[in-house]
């Protein structure tokens, strides 16, 4: 009976793994498809909203075409990268062919539409 007992208790966290896996991978190909466009975004480690931002992608966070641009250790510094691009609000996202940018977080659905990579 307590073989019985902890092949249940293990089945149940197998599933609970599993599935919590597989809801922080929902966003991977959103993320692809916005890096395979050349879409970018700028954002900052000391930023809030950038932090935001990249929740809202979970697990698929680290397929997203992120550029940093502070400076560990000095909130005010940007990297050169972003001094070159102008980037001065964060997060910033940039948009190809015409470089459109938007200035703060965006909702999945907005990067969706207008980059037209689909939502799972």
């Amino acid at each position: 009976m307590l073989a019985l007992y902890a092949v249940l208790i293990v089945g149940a966290f197998a599933l609970v793994f599993y599935l919590g896996r597989r809801s922080q991978h929902k966003y991977d190909a959103l993320a692809k498809c916005l890096s395979d466009r050349g879409v970018k975004m700028y954002g900052a480690w000391w930023c809030p909203h950038c932090q935001e931002q990249k929740e809202e992608f979970g697990a698929a966070y680290e397929y997203l075409p992120y550029i940093e641009c502070g400076i560990k250790g000095d909130p005010k510094g940007r990297s050169q990268v972003c001094i070159d691009a102008d980037v001065h609000r964060f997060p910033t996202w940039q948009f190809p062919p015409t470089g459109e940018r938007h200035e703060g977080t965006m909702s999945l659905e907005a990067l969706s539409d207008k980059s037209g990579c689909p939502l799972p």
